[in-house]
């Protein structure tokens, strides 16, 4: 190719040079990335003005060039300059294909510093020209420039991606976790928390990320599980030579700074939990209630990196890259907490919530690349991520609570503290191979494990708390205990675990023609229990002497016969509640299965130079299962669903190239959405004010949905990391899932097929500038801008089953999920001053309201208020080694509120709060 190429160069510029001058052209290749085209490099004549830049492909030319001899400098953004002497030959063309490299050995005379091309914004523009299907990147340099932490920022950079503040939940085009799925080297990865499909992207720290890329059409090559689209992160490689740096910062959150944090007792300032090998009723016995200080609130974090390359020939390289990082954080927040239906169960006018959270990482991968044809990659992941949370609800005295005993006006108070730990690991074996020209084969196989687990909630609920304010030690409030689960320890656990792979051959029958067949599948399993104890108040209306010291209360000597205090009740699904002071069953367990197989054909075929089109087709088998034993459920329920489904997925993306520059892309598609373990099982999770659990008639029949995606978008590359694109999309979802809140007395919000069909249409736009650029090109003042707006609506229908909702007959809604409108902005602004080279970054995102879940019946929906971000990051590189950095994050503070719609115009604030300004200083140095 390489030859037929420089063929054609020669041929063409030999046509239009003038008579009695000649040429250099050539072609600029990343010799350690498969040859892969280096764009935008600098290519000039020494000493002088003339000069150029290659193009998208690496192409370069330098034209009407006296005869002579001329000394020629190469260069590239992170690369060292490569100097090679040509001759210009009076009507000849010189060609010169430069192929740069960051070995020594190669070039005795240069230390190349490598930027890893893969990472550049330059580079992920030109992957995303090329590409068939429509998608979009941002790599570790973006990321750094932007000051993005970790994945889930990075996504929310791109046009039509939003996520919850305050969680971690993504949203693509409107379409929520359930639409979307995360892989990780194109390998899918398992879920951290019970309650979503994906893992949180905020665990994956910047650290360990090469790129992020959302692809929002559907290739043949994803799972069918697919409609908003797929986030793949691409492990950082190393390549280049031998380095190892330290970053150390600290900061603090101005609403958590100068409070007195807590934290679960038992628990350890880097986010573990060393009791897991204990009996959980030996922990109630001996382990107190009250959470202990957890600290003065100061952030600290932490990473260490350090890679290193041994060539052996050529093109033999052994490769390793390791990174370990630590980062913790202090919120705190306060504000209203309701639990309200058609009427108001409880209320906390004021709440406080302190939040002690940490994410530990450490990733590692070794890459040998045998030849420039044959490359393996072993890659390693571990992340630790922890929640501590320390709540106290209705501390002004005023908690209702209708079914309290004493007052159901005021007094009612609940302590909530609990530790949530994931600790995931992923392994992965890649293998890429050129067999000869025209076959190339790529394959990769990964097993994941997921131990998630919250030892030991503690919730303890008080009547009459006013008492405890008026200063009067003769009143004082009582232990609320209506049941004997108002007071309670609760202890649950989630076994996770998959094994994944894939494969795909690339036979290239000739340049315009070539097939790719492959297939890729995930066999999963997950394991779920709970144990819950309560505490059986022995008295009634116990008095509660000294609110902050409840181990007084729930301790050994305490135990027992009815002149003591209380007694302790375990709850199982087989032998009902037993007051036993004995370790005691789970009281809800299921075993979730699901196997994907698949096989998959698409070919890409290129029509007169400007047409690229790839028809593929997909043939996948899908089995899941759930089976269950959870309390509260009817004796007729069998106890288990069961799916088992073969579909057909064609798809079609069609890239037309207006010119070398401009693009114009079609696609169309059929994919499917089955429902996760979370939405299948009737295992329910009661947080203070809200309660939430799933349904396995999703599983009946129809057990998926089908979806049919169209896509049509216009993109011009108008400049070096410059862009401008529009784009329409539409999507019609059968069968749709949503969450809704159920029919029953509790307001369990539970997952629904709520119509027959859902649609989705909407238009995204996208820009990136370059304002003012120096002399060398490189952008010194830039903005981009991208905004999506989205139209959603769906036929509500009434469902009966094991669980009921009910809508009136007209009723039609958004989907859940959905914001109608998205918008991400950012400034940068980076001058060279010497050694010193600051980049100062204002980055802005917004998302208008969404439903957060349905009301049926008399219930109106739950609303996720829309809110603004504002971040601004200043990073300063002194010198080549050192960088002093700092942030000030979520600077307008906005109001995060949930609302329940009344109907009547005056709707009800399920929760609001703020979150606080995050400042942050960071040292990084680089040996």
């Amino acid at each position: 190719m390489n030859y037929f190429l420089n063929i054609l160069l020669l041929c063409f510029t030999a046509i239009t040079v003038a008579q009695g001058t000649g040429s250099i052209v050539g072609k600029l290749t990343d010799k350690d990335y498969n040859n892969e085209p280096l764009p935008f490099a600098n290519v000039i004549i020494k000493d002088t003005a003339t000069g150029t830049t290659s193009d998208f492909d690496g192409l370069y030319s330098l034209e009407n060039l006296s005869p002579g001899s001329y000394s020629i400098q190469y260069s590239f953004v992170g690369y060292t300059t490569i100097e090679l002497e040509a001759a210009v030959i009076a009507d000849k063309v010189t060609t010169i294909n430069v192929p740069l490299s960051a070995s020594a050995a190669a070039l005795d005379e240069v230390v190349i510093k490598t930027t890893t091309k893969k990472e550049s914004e330059v580079a992920l523009l030109l992957e995303q020209k090329k590409a068939v299907t429509i998608k979009q990147s941002i790599g570790a340099a973006e990321l750094a420039r932007k000051g993005v932490s970790d994945a889930a920022g990075a996504v929310t950079k791109i046009s039509g991606v939003s996520r919850e503040e305050g969680g971690s939940n993504v949203y693509v085009r409107g379409l929520g976790d359930r639409y979307l799925n995360t892989t990780y080297n194109q390998l899918s990865l398992p879920s951290n928390d019970i309650e979503k499909k994906n893992m949180n992207l905020n665990l994956f720290s910047s650290e360990v990320i090469q790129n992020v890329a959302v692809s929002k059409a559907y290739s043949t090559e994803f799972y069918g599980d697919f409609a908003a689209g797929n986030v793949d992160i691409t492990a950082k490689e190393h390549s280049g030579k031998g380095f190892i740096d330290f970053e150390l910062g600290s900061g603090s959150n101005s609403r958590a700074a100068n409070k007195e944090f807590l934290k679960s007792e038992g628990t350890g300032k880097f986010g573990f939990y060393n009791r897991y090998n204990n009996n959980p009723f030996a922990l109630v016995v001996s382990h107190g209630i009250d959470p202990v200080d957890a600290g003065n609130p100061v952030r600290f974090n932490g990473s260490f990196s350090g890679g290193t390359s041994f060539r052996f020939s050529d093109d033999t390289k052994l490769s390793f890259f390791g990174t370990a990082s630590f980062d913790n954080n202090f919120e705190y927040r306060e504000g209203p907490a309701i639990d309200f239906t058609t009427t108001e169960k409880k209320r906390f006018d004021a709440t406080e919530e302190y939040e002690y959270s940490t994410t530990s990482t450490a990733m590692a991968n070794i890459i040998f690349r045998i030849d420039s044809d044959h490359k393996l990659s072993y890659n390693s992941l571990f992340i630790n991520s922890s929640s501590d949370k320390v709540g106290y609800f209705g501390t002004d005295g005023q908690g209702a609570n209708r079914d309290a005993n004493l007052d159901t006006d005021k007094g009612f108070y609940q302590m909530n503290v609990q530790f949530d730990q994931d600790m995931i690991f992923v392994n992965q074996l890649v293998g890429s191979h050129k067999l000869d020209e025209i076959l190339d084969f790529e394959w990769g196989a990964g097993y994941n494990v997921v131990d998630s687990r919250q030892p030991d909630r503690k919730r303890i609920s008080l009547e009459r708390y006013d008492l405890a304010l008026d200063n009067d030690p003769t009143t004082n409030p009582s232990f609320f205990s209506n049941i004997e689960f108002d007071n309670q320890r609760y202890f649950q656990k989630i076994d996770d675990k998959e094994i994944n792979g894939r494969m795909k051959l690339g036979y290239t029958v000739s340049e315009k023609f070539k097939l790719n067949f492959g297939s890729n599948g995930r066999t999963k399993e997950r394991n779920f229990e709970n144990i819950r104890y309560g505490y059986d108040l022995i008295q009634p209306n116990t008095e509660v002497l000294d609110v902050n010291n409840l181990n007084d209360v729930f301790n050994v000597e305490n135990i027992g016969s009815v002149y003591n205090t209380f007694v302790i009740n375990a709850l199982d699904n087989d032998n009902g509640l037993g007051s036993t002071n004995l370790p005691g069953n789970p009281e809800n367990t299921y075993k979730g299965t699901l196997e994907v197989q698949a096989g998959f054909i698409n070919s890409e075929i290129i029509l007169a130079s400007k047409w690229t089109i790839v028809p593929g087709l997909r043939i996948e088998n899908l089995s899941q299962e759930i089976v269950y034993d959870v309390i509260n459920l009817l004796p007729t329920d069998p106890g288990f669903r069961s799916a088992k489904e073969t579909y057909l997925l064609p798809s079609l993306n069609v890239k037309y190239a207006l010119n070398e520059d401009q693009n114009l892309r079609l696609s169309f598609s059929k994919t499917v959405s089955f429902p996760e373990f979370k939405e299948v099982t009737p295992f329910v999770y009661e947080d203070v004010t809200q309660r939430a659990g799933g349904n396995p008639d999703l599983l009946n029949d129809p057990s998926f949905s089908q979806i049919y995606n169209a896509d049509l978008k216009y993109e011009w590359f108008f400049g070096r990391s410059e862009i401008f694109s529009l784009a329409v999309f539409a999507k019609q979802i059968s069968d749709p899932v949503n969450k809704v809140i159920a029919n029953d007395a509790t307001g369990t919000q539970r997952f629904f097929r709520t119509g027959d069909k859902a649609e989705v249409f909407g238009v995204e736009l996208e820009i990136r500038k370059n304002i003012i650029s120096n002399s060398e090109d490189k952008a010194q003042l830039s903005a981009g801008f991208n905004a999506t707006y989205m139209y959603t609506q769906q036929d509500l229908k009434s469902s009966q089953g094991l669980f009921s909702t009910t809508f009136e007959e007209s009723r039609s809604e958004e989907l859940q999920g959905a914001s109608p409108i998205i918008l991400n902005a950012d400034l940068s602004y980076s001058p060279t001053l010497g050694v010193y080279k600051p980049i100062a970054n204002l980055v802005f995102s917004y998302f208008s309201d969404r439903i957060d879940a349905i009301g049926s019946g008399q219930l109106g929906n739950i609303i996720e208020k829309g809110i603004p971000a504002l971040d601004f990051i200043w990073k300063n590189q002194i010198g080549d080694n050192f960088q002093l950095n700092a942030s000030v994050k979520n600077l307008l503070d906005p109001t995060i509120e949930r609302i329940r719609e009344t109907g009547s115009g005056e709707d009800i604030a399920l929760t609001s709060y703020k979150r606080g300004v995050n400042l942050a200083f960071q040292l990084k140095y680089e040996f």
